[in-house]
């Protein structure tokens, strides 16, 4: 029982639960993972479990990667029959061995959303539907909510609906046919196609059952309802299910997960065990008992006391600015004097932001100032064009269906082979009725001239060709032999150029990737695919990595910093001037208390009076959740740099009570200025926040 040493009694009591289902209520920053970790230690050696029967389920493959190292660590061995993963990887398992019994072909490739829209755009045009009355993304959008919902087209209307979804129910019609030819998978597929498998074919669900005596799931408040009815068919038979997650940080509404799915557990489940954990070791007193003041406006959570040891620490300051440079500036400034004076390292530093069009004018003074960055934003590393071309090979090789793939790479690097070449093997296909690779096969049928027919057959020897030395080679191997006969290498050798150096050494990277694939041949190529599919942006990030680093407040989940800067903290930006629905409004809360809860040390929150936002300049108004806070909250100035001052009445103290003539008693939440230019930030019950030079009002302070 060494296993429970250095655990709290709610953390062993979630450990060491027996059999039912269990949701354990995780604070932030209250060690989910290690209690996660340490159950499946647990079952396996205390209980006797085999790992074969374990399924546990994350949502990054980050973390799947360090939960299996962390039981394989508690274990003293390898738990390679244990499953670890995410929703997404776990069912690309299940569908490589089963999908066949929906009339798929298991060697299916996985679309990401660049290639999802390139399909849709394509069918939308051969529809002829107007792509400025209904936008290709928005389609996108609501074929993924469809899906999350488990509609497939046939159930996506049962009447006609509006113009906009008559235009998406044919275009998911015909989006459907043409990844299905295509042996081709969307995301919201894995899953879809999953529940599918299991409800539609009982054997396959009964086997997995079996297996999988007891399921464990993080960050259960994220699950969409197709996610939860993936969870509730697994554990439809043993009922061993453990849940955890934390209702105040559900923040991916707007992505169709549904925050009731964790508060209804103990319905869903009514012999249902709660543990609360509680005890927080990631911040400071100040900025915890900031963040619980906030979250306790929603209505929509479950109530847990969160509490540290680990001090009271500088209180959250909240800062105000004319403008968004002067915002810019202060945290640099601010940054550059806790690097100098605080002992603090660049990495230890975080800036948030609700979107990434706030991040530019951070960059541009961070850059100024010299000081190293990393922002998680912008162009994914595999989204990147050389790679992204790369990769299009290695997938024809793997699936020749692939229709996008193909339209990628058949004049990358260009070979003669215009639009009209491809359209005509489209069409040739078309009149056949088969792939246009196999129509490639038979390019001297094709209407062109005999130079073009010429060209396309020389294509498709090339790709035989490469698909014969698949067997008994590694996917490094494999990926320079591609690179060398396609001359997609050469090309960029003899642009010679600093961009195309730069391009050179992103396939060096993919490189580093393909080398952690064990084994040879078609399996090793599948499993290599899949997981580039799969890879998320969070997943990339180092943490030891130097430069301050700058994200949106989604991205900041899971993460945490000894420092955190907010930025933008306005309304409009956050709570976003799309939230205008009170449960909208609650998420944009909950998002806010996420960000505020990554900080370990220190957390500032700043706004500002005027921003430019697409290139007009706008007023601003501070963040109604600003005004949530009680007084105690504020901090101006940091009191570890005050060297000893106190402030006296007349100095407006933040926090302290004020009478203005005219408008009745508020409190002093910001200040600026000095002499006769001092201005308070006066916070009003009923009125609002106004700014009030003192030299031109009478304010009496009352406390």
């Amino acid at each position: 029982m060494e296993l429970l040493d250095g655990l709290n009694e709610p953390q062993q009591k979630a450990v060491t639960h027996e059999e039912g289902p269990l949701l354990i209520l995780a604070g932030a920053g209250s060690g989910k993972t290690r209690v996660i970790t340490y159950r499946l230690a647990y079952l396996v050696k205390e209980r006797g479990v085999s790992p074969y029967n374990i399924l546990a389920v994350t949502f990054t493959n980050k973390a799947a990667e360090e939960m299996q190292e962390r039981v394989d660590n508690l274990l003293g061995y390898s738990t390679s029959s244990l499953w670890i993963g995410t929703f997404h990887a776990i069912s690309v398992k299940i569908l490589r061995q089963d999908i066949e019994h929906l009339g798929y072909d298991k060697n299916f490739v996985i679309y990401d959303t660049r290639e999802q829209e390139i399909l849709l755009k394509n069918i939308m045009a051969r529809l002829r539907i107007d792509p400025t009355e209904v936008h290709p993304r928005a389609v996108q959008r609501e074929i993924s909510r469809a899906k999350t919902l488990l509609k497939t087209p046939e159930r996506y209307l049962v009447k006609t609906g509006s113009f906009f979804q008559e235009a998406v129910l044919k275009v998911y019609q015909e989006y459907e046919k043409e990844m299905k030819k295509s042996r081709a998978l969307d995301f919201d597929d894995l899953i879809m196609k999953t529940v599918q498998l299991f409800v539609y074919v009982p054997a396959v669900l009964d086997r997995y059952q079996h297996r999988f005596k007891h399921l464990l799931v993080d960050e259960y408040q994220d699950v969409n309802h197709a996610q939860y009815r993936w969870i509730n068919l697994l554990a439809g038979r043993n009922g061993n299910l453990c849940v955890v997650g934390d209702p105040d940080q559900a923040i991916y509404g707007f992505r169709g997960a549904d925050i009731k799915n964790i508060l209804s557990f103990e319905e869903d489940y009514p012999q249902a065990r709660v543990v609360r954990l509680e005890e927080n070791y990631r911040s400071s007193a100040n900025i915890l008992s900031s963040a619980q003041e906030l979250i306790q406006w929603n209505l929509g959570r479950k109530e847990k006391a969160l509490r540290t040891q680990r001090g009271a620490g500088p209180p959250v300051m909240i800062r105000e600015f004319a403008s968004e440079g002067e915002e810019a500036s202060f945290v640099v400034e601010e940054s550059q004097e806790l690097i100098k004076k605080r002992q603090y390292q660049e990495k230890d530093i975080a800036i948030f932001y609700r979107t990434n069009a706030q991040s530019r004018i951070l960059e541009d003074s961070l850059m100024k100032a010299a000081i190293p960055y990393r922002i998680v934003k912008g162009l994914r590393f595999y989204e990147r064009k050389e790679v992204r071309d790369l990769l299009a090979y290695l997938k024809i090789l793997y699936n020749p269906e692939d229709k996008l793939s193909l339209q990628r790479i058949i004049n990358t690097p260009r070979r003669g082979i215009g639009k009209a070449s491809w359209e005509a093997l489209l069409d040739e296909a078309e009149r056949l009725g088969i792939t246009p690779y196999e129509a490639l096969s038979r390019s001297q049928d094709i209407d062109l001239s005999s130079r073009q027919r010429s060209r396309l057959q020389k294509f498709y020897e090339l790709i035989e060709d490469l698909r014969r030395e698949i067997a008994g080679n590694e996917i490094d191997h494999l990926a320079h032999k591609v690179l060398g006969k396609t001359g997609l290498m050469r090309e960029l050798e003899e642009e010679g150029t600093d961009d195309a150096r730069s391009r050179i050494e992103n396939i060096q990277e993919l490189f580093n990737v393909m080398q952690e694939v064990d084994g040879v041949g078609m399996e090793a190529l599948e499993e290599f695919l899949a997981g580039v599919a799969l890879v998320a942006e969070i997943d990339t990030l180092d943490p030891e990595k130097g430069g301050l680093t700058l994200m949106t407040l989604h991205a900041s989940k899971g993460l945490e910093f000894p420092v955190v800067f907010m930025v933008g903290m306005e309304d409009g930006f956050c709570p976003h001037s799309l939230s205008t629905e009170p449960e909208e409004k609650e998420e944009e809360r909950r998002l806010c208390y996420v960000g505020m809860t990554r900080a370990k040390d220190r957390l500032y929150m700043t706004w500002a009076h005027s921003r430019q936002i697409y290139g007009n300049r706008f007023s601003r108004e501070p963040s109604s959740f600003l005004q949530e806070f009680s007084p105690e909250t504020f901090q101006e100035e940091d009191p570890e740099s005050s060297e000893g001052k106190v402030e006296s009445k007349e100095d407006f103290p933040l926090g302290s009570k004020v009478l203005h003539p005219t408008l009745g008693i508020a409190t002093v939440i910001s200040k600026k200025g000095k002499g006769d230019k001092l201005t308070l930030t006066l916070a009003f019950p009923n009125k609002g926040i106004k700014d009030i030079m003192v030299d031109y009002v009478d304010l009496e302070v009352l406390n």
